[in-house]
This record gives structure tokens, C-alpha cells and sequence, in this order.
């Protein structure tokens, strides 16, 4: 098969590359394609920002003879600039589906997420049929429900005539090689990434109650969607899911209770005062959405998790001890001096589009 995966050097794309059997042919469309390299040597590579006015026609160039296309590009930073966070994660999902659907491609993947659905249903589980509304407060949420109702206008509008599309709607995905990249999200350039581990308190309200999923199960779940030419939405997660006692555990910190709403207000000021780089809109998220229910994925696709939750937090603190990574942009090491330097020339990461 001739596969094309969109955002194919990130956190999944580097997962599901080492999923991929290695008869299939792939594509890969990142803004700055890895070095020919370990798991990205076996792709062809083609720079394109999906945010560019031109990325319909580009795109439909990449997808000519495509049997299924990945959508994974997307952006978390910079939070101080949601519009081109929706032009990247809304408008490039609606440049790929313009794409795909122009060339006729077999199956479209889109990756979704357990961002997409409403609140209501905290630390209780919900199906498919679950409401796609997202959660207002946080921009992440609202994009990855627009970007559904994208497809879902798109489906509506040409009936028997649309493409085939799965959408994946994993909980947070983790693994040890996005370590480097995922801190370098998170944490302000003046903290190593290496003092995480060594917390001796963990300040979080004990209700946290997250569905976590490692990235290898996330890559199983898009092999399997292929192979089958799976259509409808499909929920993704670890069991069992990870309360703050849990992550307590695996930090060998002690927990210690903060009530969300002060977590909220100390996060909203420290990123106004630009000390860090995660809007209050993620712990919004973190204390709204449902856990998953997976029975459909394991129905239609054969699919079941090999890592549980607690295994792929432990996988990723491990990784954040090693400051594990890859040679991809989004994935690659960066020393302490490395970020600073950028944050001084560059400006913060959560104000620069390349992060």
C-alpha cells in the first residue's frame, strides 16, 4: 500500500512508522523531514506547512495514488497564538480532507481525541456516541471538535460519495522517546527536565482521573483501522486510567491535595506572567473529560492494549529521567542552554511556531 502520513515525525508518527509493516511505501508531510535516519530512513519525505495557502494543492500532489492517508499534524504550541493553532489544526485538517478527497484516496485516518468530547462524564466512562462538543476552555479541545465537525459536514455534504474515514480518539498519549519533546512543551527553558522525576510532592487535587494510552497502542489501533478499511470513531486508551495517587506512585512523590480551582488560578497567572508555557485551558481539560469506553475498537478492529496506563506513564517518566528522544524536530534533544539561547533570540515557545 502507498500510505502518506501527515505530521509522521511526532510523538505517534514516529510510533506508528515502527508499527508499519515494511512492505508498504510511505509518505511522510512534516514542516522539516528528519535525517534519513533509524525509523525515518524507510520515508519519503516532503516539507510542507499545512497552514500555507497553497497546501490543497500541494497536498493533492502528495495524495495522487494514495491507498490511505494518516492525518496526524498538530500543533500544541504556541498557546499565546490560537489562531494559528486553528489554521494549523483546523484548516489543515480541512486541506487534507480537500486533498483526499480530490484524489480519491482509499481511507482517510484522522487523529482525534478524547479532547473532542463534551464534559459530563468526568472519571466515568463514555462510548462513541458520547457529544463531540469539546471542552470551551481549552483551545486544544475546541479545535479537535471543529476539525471533527470538518469531517462531519464533509460526510454530510457528499453522502456515498465521501471518502472513507476513521477517526481515532485516544486518551493522552505517551512514550519514552516524546520525552524530550513533550517537556520541552510544558516546562519553561530554566527548569531541567530531569528534576521531574526527583519531585518529593506532588501538589494535584486527588481527583484526577485521566485516560492514558501509550504511543505503540495508539500506532496498533491505525495499523489495524488500515488493514480492516475501518470506518467511524474509535476511543483508545490504557487501563487502568491514572489518578493523581497513580502518578504519585510512579514519581515516588507524595501526593498532596490542591483543589483544581486554585491549580487553575495558579496556572492561568504563571503563564501571563510568561514563567511557563501550558494555558489553564489543559488542566481545564485534564479535570473535564470522560474516560473511555473501548469495547468498539476491540469489536471492529481485534484491538487491545499491550501497555496500561500506569506502564506508559512509567515508560514516559523513565524517558523524561533519560531525556530520551529522537533525531525528528518535534522529538529531538535540546540542552538547558539550547533553550534558553532560544527563548532570549526567538522569543517563548509558547509565541514562536517553531517550537
Amino acid at each position: 500500500m502507498r500510505i502518506v502520513i501527515t505530521g509522521a515525525s511526532g510523538n505517534v508518527g514516529t510510533a506508528l512508522l515502527r508499527a508499519l509493516p515494511p512492505e508498504h511505501d510511505i509518505v511522510g508531510v512534516v514542516r522539516r523531514p528528519p535525517p534519513s535516519q533509524g525509523v525515518y530512513e524507510r520515508v519519503d519525505w516532503r516539507p510542507l506547512d499545512l497552514t500555507s495557502d497553497d497546501a490543497p494543492g500541494h497536498l493533492r500532489a502528495v495524495f495522487d495514488g494514495a491507498d490511505a492517508v494518516v492525518h496526524l499534524a498538530w500543533g500544541f504550541q504556541p498557546t499565546r497564538d490560537v489562531a494559528y493553532l486553528h489554521r494549523l489544526g483546523v484548516g489543515g485538517t480541512s486541506a487534507v480532507l480537500q486533498a483526499a478527497d480530490a484524489c480519491g484516496v482509499g481511507q482517510l485516518v484522522h487523529m482525534s481525541s478524547v479532547g473532542t468530547y463534551a464534559a459530563g462524564r468526568y472519571g466515568k466512562r463514555v462510548d462513541e456516541a458520547w457529544p463531540t462538543t469539546g471542552i470551551d476552555t481549552s483551545p486544544y479541545s475546541r479545535d479537535k471538535s471543529a476539525a471533527e465537525s470538518v469531517l462531519n459536514a464533509y460526510q454530510q455534504q457528499r453522502g456515498d460519495a465521501a471518502i472513507p474515514i476513521a477517526r481515532m480518539r485516544p486518551g493522552f498519549i505517551l512514550q519514552r522517546v516524546a520525552a524530550s519533546g513533550l517537556m520541552r512543551y510544558g516546562l519553561p527553558g530554566y527548569v531541567p527536565m530531569q528534576l521531574v522525576p526527583l519531585l518529593p510532592i506532588l501538589p494535584l487535587d486527588e481527583k484526577l482521573c485521566i485516560p492514558v494510552i501509550h504511543a505503540d497502542d495508539v500506532a496498533s489501533a491505525v495499523v489495524l483501522a488500515i488493514e480492516h478499511g475501518a470506518t467511524g470513531p474509535f476511543n483508545l486508551a490504557g487501563e487502568p486510567p491514572m489518578g493523581r495517587d497513580d502518578v504519585a506512585k510512579v514519581l515516588g512523590a507524595r501526593p498532596v491535595h490542591i483543589p483544581s480551582r486554585v491549580l487553575r488560578a495558579a496556572v492561568d497567572l504563571t503563564w501571563r506572567a510568561r514563567l511557563q508555557h501550558i494555558d489553564r485551558g489543559w488542566l481545564d481539560l485534564a479535570f473535564s473529560v470522560p474516560l473511555l469506553d473501548c469495547a468498539r475498537a476491540g469489536e471492529q478492529l481485534g484491538w487491545q492494549p499491550k501497555w496500561t496506563g500506569p506502564e506508559a506513564f512509567t515508560d514516559f517518566v523513565e524517558g523524561v529521567a533519560q531525556q530520551a528522544h529522537t533525531s525528528s524536530a518535534p522529538l529531538r534533544r535540546r540542552s538547558l542552554l539550547d533553550l534558553l539561547r532560544r527563548d532570549l533570540s526567538d522569543g517563548l515557545i509558547s509565541s514562536r511556531r517553531l517550537p
